[in-house]
């Protein structure tokens, strides 16, 4: 159990130094790809460190659902 904590851990500061590093580029398909990190960071947060991998089937469906509006939303604007 505490492996994959640890190794969450590492995996968002990586991505967290990742976006950092990608964030100076100026191209049109950066925004993008920090969403997209930024998404998986917030997945993996809230299933490894507020423990949603052993919720209730409502509050998975309600996190992939507030994520999805969200990314349309941004990527409307």
């Amino acid at each position: 159990m505490k492996n994959h904590i640890i190794i969450t851990y590492i995996l968002l500061i990586v991505l967290t130094i990742i976006s950092g590093l990608i964030s100076g580029v100026e191209d049109n398909g950066i925004p993008f790809v920090i969403l997209l990190l930024s998404v998986l960071k917030f997945i993996g947060v809230s299933f490894y460190f507020m423990d949603l991998k052993k919720a209730h089937i409502f509050w998975k469906s309600a996190i992939f659902c507030y994520l999805s509006v969200l990314v349309i939303v941004v990527l409307i604007i």
